[in-house]
């Protein structure tokens, strides 16, 4: 059973600085801008590909290789897809 926690808790920001935090964390900045209702509307197209979290590609696998990781725990190879645009 994994379990996960988000927080944005000074006093455990503060503790995970000195060491006296969770035994893993990661910490993340970032910003978001989604239109009302955007996000369910494309999840629900299935403009994402969610998958379970796993402890370990969150902590275990190197950054760059964790999508990869994280789409072949549900079968799919990131490795088949052709992601550049091309122009005619």
């Amino acid at each position: 059973n994994q379990q996960f926690s988000i927080t944005t808790s000074r006093d455990i920001l503060e503790a995970t600085a000195n060491g006296e935090g969770p035994k893993e964390s990661l910490t993340i900045l970032g910003y978001c801008a989604w239109a009302s209702g955007q996000l369910d509307q494309e999840i629900s197209r299935n403009d994402w590909l969610l998958t379970p979290a796993d402890t370990d590609i969150i902590f275990r696998t190197p950054l760059k290789q964790q999508r990869f990781k994280a789409a072949e725990s549900i079968g799919v190879d990131l490795n088949l897809f052709n992601l550049p645009a091309g122009h005619a």
